[in-house]
């Protein structure tokens, strides 16, 4: 069995960046990563300066690349799946039976999203079906533009689109829950709410060309924004029972930590704002919180 200071599970954005804090800190740390991120489909990345508009595997190869210059970082390629309070410190079973031990653990292995059971959803999502209008909004400005919700997050995100394009539609997919008041107040703004059933996406290599209808409508669009359900992307077994929110994701205080002593957690598996820069910037800080504590604990 190999020994680290840290094992990170994860190597995208949070997970690189952690590694730097903790390789620039002499710490033998280990990044263990199954290379299939979330954003795989997304064509371009934006709102991360030095970075805007690169792909979004120009940005990891680029950060891997750096990280792997530290000699006490290490990349293992495959999935854990079993992870083991072994008090001190933690054992980490991988897929292909391998088995490493770390005094500290660092979740950044994200999130899996869930897509809906409309045919062109998936085919779309990352390319033109979008999550962020702060990644990706600025490319589509001024375009015709949907939104999939409903209710109270509906109407929120309503009101942050239509101040990129004044051409929107609300789909709810059926009948909608949106109060009078809301209502009336997207008609104001007109705003088209759509209540009927969705069929398909139809799309050209992801690219939306059309929302069809079971009603028979049809609405041509360029864009369409959706919150998916999600899950964590780790399921592993053992007795590391982890503490989610309500909402789902890891719950983590201020300075990242889990409610487990010695394991932490950051990127998007902790919070809905869900961007590279802001996966970085979470990364970094746990890195050198880990790295904090490690010193407190071998002085």
């Amino acid at each position: 069995m190999k020994n680290y200071d840290v094992i990170i599970i994860g190597g995208s954005y949070a997970g690189l960046s952690a590694g730097m804090s903790l390789g620039r800190s002499l710490r033998n740390t280990l990044i263990i990563d199954s290379g299939k991120p979330c954003n795989r489909q997304t064509p371009h990345s934006h709102n991360f300066i030095t970075h805007d508009g690169k792909t979004p595997k120009e940005i990891s190869g680029l950060a891997r690349e750096q990280v792997a210059a530290y000699s006490t970082v290490n990349f293992y390629e495959g999935s854990a799946i079993k992870l083991k309070n072994t008090d001190p410190g933690f054992d980490v079973e991988t897929s292909a039976g391998e088995i490493f031990h770390a005094k500290k653990l660092i979740l950044a292995s994200g999130i899996k999203d869930i897509m809906p059971d409309i045919p062109g959803f998936a085919e779309c999502w990352g390319i033109s079906v979008l999550h962020c209008p702060y990644c990706h909004g600025y490319e589509v400005r001024n375009e015709v533009t949907g939104i999939l919700s409903d209710g109270d997050m509906a109407y929120d995100f309503s009101k942050l689109v239509y101040n990129l394009t004044k051409d929107l539609f609300l789909f709810t997919n059926g009948q909608s829950v949106l109060s009078k008041e809301q209502k009336q107040k997207l008609a104001q703004n007109n705003i088209s709410l759509v209540e009927d059933e969705i069929e398909k996406i139809e799309h050209e290599n992801g690219n939306i060309r059309k929302m069809i209808f079971k009603s028979g409508k049809e609405i041509s669009m360029k864009v369409l924004y959706a919150k998916v359900s999600f899950e964590q992307s780790i399921n592993a077994s053992g007795n590391l029972d982890v503490e989610l929110t309500e909402q789902g994701f890891v719950k983590t205080d201020g300075m990242q930590k889990t409610n487990i002593p010695g394991v932490f957690a950051c990127g998007d598996n902790v919070t809905m704002m869900r961007s590279v820069a802001n996966a970085v910037a979470q990364g970094n800080f746990t890195g050198a919180v880990v790295n904090k504590e490690l010193t407190e604990e071998d002085f």
